[in-house]
């Protein structure tokens, strides 16, 4: 490819949040396109949860922190899109829940009579019982409380499919990318050869921005990565639960997703403090181990005799703070043309993508009148990446 590109803004990295910025930026009547090495939403989007929330599991303490507060809308945000009258129409994107529950398996422990000492917490929780609890928990066995949060649960293929689309032509599969100069000033990338200029460059390819700011000689904004070892369990018994289970502490004993399975099987993926420090440090086999401990403890009526296991190891890339603490909002830093952001959870894309079109309206960026896009190599859409471990 040797002829050249202009457009309004070009995005790199094709995860939720830069499908999100992008279908948001294209709404807004700016030309985009948007490069990725790999395949669209393959990276640390296809491996989330899915969950969509609140920021209620931040008040586990008593009070909202403020990474609670900046996540308190996204909910709101999401259920518009995906009813199609939002700032995206995501009508097509398959809803999991509509709801994510906290799950307490015995009495009320210190930490959640705390939980709910918060009015705000109160406001956007309600226990319910009986046929109301998750599939999974209705069983006379089941001797805890079960409270509904006000969040929901995406299927997160069937969300990057539909940004996909929304995306139109503006998609291109790189092999290499190279900063264009011209005076001593980043004006564009050098995709596989082929010069594209922009008015503005937003690099949101998480874990990949290291090396691209590396290639543009950069070394601001740091990067942490913040390490996981998720659980996977498919078995014929399994029903849909969607909860936090609490344990004795500020975090999730155990973070619940339940996924549809080609073969009509649910997959139950696992997150939580299982996943975070001890987890990490275990090898696959004593995970697996940990977890089916956890469930025998906390499920102890459903069967996992025939269960298929497996694990996952995520490095959530983030901007980097102190003591590697969780980012509150999503992340946006500016170098003259460049853009570099991390949205920091996937319910955020929606916040990531406020912060650059408030950069674009305070710098005066306009669309401008640019001939159409030719047809350009598209990279490939991620499936589920659950289909491939059993």
């Amino acid at each position: 490819m040797s002829d050249s590109l202009s457009t309004d803004v070009l995005i790199v990295g094709g995860g939720v949040a830069g499908l999100w910025l992008n279908a948001r930026l294209r709404r807004l009547g700016y030309s985009t396109l948007l490069v990725d090495k790999g395949v669209l939403g393959g990276g640390q989007s296809v491996k989330s949860q899915g969950i969509i929330h609140g920021g209620t599991k931040y008040a586990l303490s008593g009070a909202l922190t403020g990474a609670s507060e900046a996540i308190a809308d996204m909910p709101r945000r999401w259920r518009e899109a995906l009813a199609g009258n939002g700032e995206l129409d995501l009508s097509g994107v398959r809803l999991l829940s509509d709801a994510h529950y906290l799950w307490s398996p015995g009495t009320l422990t210190g930490n959640l009579t705390s939980f709910f000492a918060s009015k705000a917490v109160r406001s956007r929780v309600g226990q319910v019982k009986g046929s109301e609890l998750p599939p999974a928990l209705q069983n006379p066995r089941f001797k805890g409380k079960v409270y509904r949060l006000s969040e929901l649960v995406l299927d997160v293929p069937s969300l990057i499919q539909r940004l996909a689309e929304l995306s139109g032509p503006g998609l291109l599969k790189a092999e290499r990318i190279e900063p264009l100069r011209e005076n001593g000033e980043l004006t564009g990338l050098v995709v596989d050869g082929r010069s594209v200029r922009a008015q503005r460059i937003v690099l949101t390819a998480g874990a990949g921005n290291a090396d691209l700011l590396n290639a543009l000689d950069l070394a601001q904004p740091a990067m942490q990565k913040r390490p996981l070892h998720m659980v996977i369990v498919k078995a014929p018994t399994l029903k849909p639960l969607y909860a936090h289970c609490l344990g004795g502490g500020s975090k999730p004993r155990i973070t619940v997703t339940s996924h549809p399975a080609a073969d009509g099987e649910w997959v139950w993926y696992l997150g939580g403090d299982l996943a975070e420090a001890g987890g990490v440090a275990r090898d696959e086999a004593s995970q697996i181990a940990a977890a089916k401990k956890e469930l025998a403890e906390l499920v102890p009526w459903i069967d996992l005799s025939a269960a298929k296991w497996a694990t996952l190891r995520i490095d959530r890339a983030e901007p980097a703070q102190s003591a590697l603490a969780r980012p509150d909002n999503a992340f946006l830093a500016e170098q003259g043309r460049l853009l570099v952001g991390w949205p920091t959870k996937l319910a955020l894309s929606p916040d990531f993508a406020d912060r650059v079109e408030g950069a674009l309206v305070r710098d005066g960026i306009q669309p401008q009148p640019l001939a159409p896009l030719p047809e350009l190599p598209r990279p490939a859409i991620t499936g589920p990446f659950w289909e491939g471990l059993f």
